[in-house]
C-alpha cells in the first residue's frame, strides 16, 4: 500500500528576536515533491542549510504578516537561491505590501534572479490557492491590520479499492484498476461504463493543517481549524501575562488550549516562544491542562503525517 507522507519542519521557533536555541518563525510543510513555507524570518536560509530541507523544490513561500521576524527572511532566501542556480518558479503569498517589499528589497539590495517570483497578494478571507489535490485558505488574524492565518487542506481521496468487484464487473487487471482507484470512470470495450464508486468505499479524508501566525484569539477561529491533523499556533507569553498579550496582539496557552479542543484537533503545536522562557515547561502545563495532546516545538522538530 502506497504511503503518502507530511513531513512539518519548524526551522525558526522564536518570538519576535532570536535566542542561542531559537531562530525566528519558518515552517517547512514537505509533501511529495513541494514545499510550503510559513513565514520566512531572518536566517531563513541558513536553517534549511541545516535542516538539509532543500533549495531546488517546487514552493510556495505564505507570509502571515509584515513584521520583520516573519518576512526579513525572504530576500536573504530569494538570493541564496538564486547563487544556488535555482530555476524553477516560487509562489509568495501574503497581505498588501508584499510585492513593494521585494521590490523595493531587489531595487536597494541590487540583486537579480534567475527564476520566476510570482506574487499573490491577499487582501480578504478564503481560498488563496488551489491545486489538484490541496487547496490552501487564508483567515485574518487579529495581530496587525492585515494579518493572515492559513489552512493547508487536502482534497478527499477515492476509497479503499475493491478487485474483487472491478473483476465481477468485468474490469481486467491493468492500467484500467489504477484509473478507477484515482477516482475515475472508465468505458470497457463493450461500451460498459464503470464508475469509481461501483469498485471504492467511500471517500477518505485529506490532512488538514492550520497555522496561526501571530494574532491575539480570533473569533470563530475553531471553525477554521475545526479537525485538523495538526494546530501550529503561536504562544507567545504565557496565561499571566495575558494583558501584555492581548496588548501586543498575542495568545497565551490557556487561550490556544481551549481553542483546540473546541476546534477538536488531533494535536496542538506551541510556537513563537518569546525569550523570556529559555525553558517552555510553564507554557506546555499551562496547555495540557486544557488539551493533553500539545507540545511546545522548537528549532528542527520534525513531524510526520503519514496517509495510507
Amino acid at each position: 500500500m502506497k504511503v503518502l507522507s507530511i513531513n512539518v519542519v519548524f526551522l525558526g521557533t522564536a518570538g519576535s528576536v532570536p535566542t542561542p536555541n531559537r531562530s525566528l518563525t519558518s515552517i517547512i510543510l514537505k509533501r511529495q515533491n513541494e514545499q510550503i513555507m510559513f513565514d520566512c524570518g531572518e536566517g531563513t536560509q541558513r536553517q534549511i542549510l541545516i535542516a538539509q530541507t532543500g533549495f531546488h523544490k517546487k514552493m510556495k513561500i505564505l507570509i502571515s504578516h509584515l513584521h520583520g521576524d516573519h518576512v526579513l527572511g525572504l530576500p536573504g532566501l530569494l538570493q541564496t537561491m538564486n547563487l544556488m542556480g535555482r530555476k524553477k518558479k516560487i509562489e509568495v503569498f501574503g497581505p498588501t505590501g508584499i510585492k513593494q517589499f521585494l521590490d523595493c528589497s531587489k531595487e536597494i539590495l541590487q540583486f537579480g534572479l534567475n527564476f520566476l517570483v510570482k506574487i499573490i497578494e491577499i487582501k480578504n478571507s478564503g481560498i488563496v490557492c488551489e491545486e489538484k489535490d490541496y487547496f490552501i485558505k487564508a483567515i485574518k488574524s487579529n495581530h496587525t491590520d492585515m494579518s493572515f492565518a492559513y489552512g493547508f487542506i487536502e482534497k478527499p481521496r477515492p476509497g479503499k479499492f475493491y478487485p474483487e468487484k472491478a473483476l465481477n464487473l468485468g474490469v481486467p487487471e491493468g492500467i484500467l484498476w489504477s484509473k478507477l482507484q484515482n477516482g475515475r470512470n472508465i468505458k470497457l470495450s463493450n461500451g460498459k461504463i464503470v464508475k469509481s464508486a461501483d469498485v471504492t468505499g467511500p471517500l477518505r479524508k485529506g490532512r488538514k493543517i492550520v497555522y496561526s501566525g501571530d494574532t491575539r484569539p480570533i473569533e470563530n477561529f475553531y471553525l477554521f481549524s475545526h479537525g485538523a491533523d495538526l494546530l501550529i499556533h503561536e504562544s507567545t507569553f504565557d496565561d499571566s501575562l495575558i494583558d501584555k498579550a492581548l496588548f501586543d496582539g498575542h495568545s497565551t496557552p490557556s487561550q490556544v488550549a481551549n481553542l483546540a479542543k473546541k476546534a477538536d484537533v488531533k494535536k496542538l503545536v506551541l510556537t513563537h516562544i518569546s525569550a523570556r522562557y529559555p525553558d517552555t515547561e510553564i507554557l506546555l502545563e499551562q496547555a495540557k491542562r486544557i488539551f493533553q495532546n500539545t507540545i511546545v516545538a522548537k528549532d528542527f522538530l520534525e513531524l510526520e503525517l503519514v496517509l495510507t
